[in-house]
């Protein structure tokens, strides 16, 4: 009967303590994936840091004719010409106070981060947050997508990106020890 308690009460503080581990997870991985590459990338992020997981969705949905970058009228085109533009989002993520960390996934879209990123960042307070990017590319390197968000909102702690194109999850868990 003595083994049964004590068998119980161990029980009961490991559940505690994992209970507390998760709790005490303040991460969220938000992205935006317009095919699904990003998408695979944030759920890498997530499961390997134990953060919660965010979809970025515009309002309305990109259709293979609006990422047509070869056109030039194509929605994702014109977004990109334009530095004002603010895509927007179907919703935003009501609880960015429970967070202290959080990893800003995106595809690159000319040589920067798509414009619904800045939609994003604008509708939430990031204040006293670590901001730390992530993307996915053809061609490109984040270094000057990266640049660019730091430059547009300069008050914000943003930490060192990476490219995750081919990362494995022990690179992955390395990166995000950092």
């Amino acid at each position: 009967m003595k083994r049964l308690g004590l068998f119980m009460t161990v029980i009961m503080i490991l559940c505690i303590t994992v209970n507390a581990q998760k709790q005490s997870n303040r991460t969220l991985v938000a992205y935006f994936s317009a095919t699904g590459t990003t998408e695979k990338a944030a759920k890498q992020i997530a499961e390997v840091t134990g953060g919660a997981l965010y979809e970025i969705q515009p309002a309305k949905k990109y259709t293979s004719a609006d990422l047509d970058w070869h056109d030039k009228s194509s929605r994702s085109s014109v977004e990109m010409a334009d530095a004002s533009s603010r895509p927007a989002l179907r919703s935003q993520p009501q609880n960015l106070a429970a967070y202290d960390t959080i990893y800003i996934g995106f595809p690159i879209w000319w040589n920067l981060a798509p414009r619904i990123i800045n939609s994003f960042i604008e509708k939430g307070d990031f204040t006293g947050k670590i901001l730390i990017p992530f993307a996915t590319s053809g061609g490109s390197r984040i270094s000057n997508a990266e640049q660019e968000l730091k430059k547009a909102y300069p008050s914000l702690n943003w930490q060192k990106g990476r490219l995750m194109n081919g990362a494995t999850k022990e690179e992955i868990k390395q990166w995000t020890k950092k």
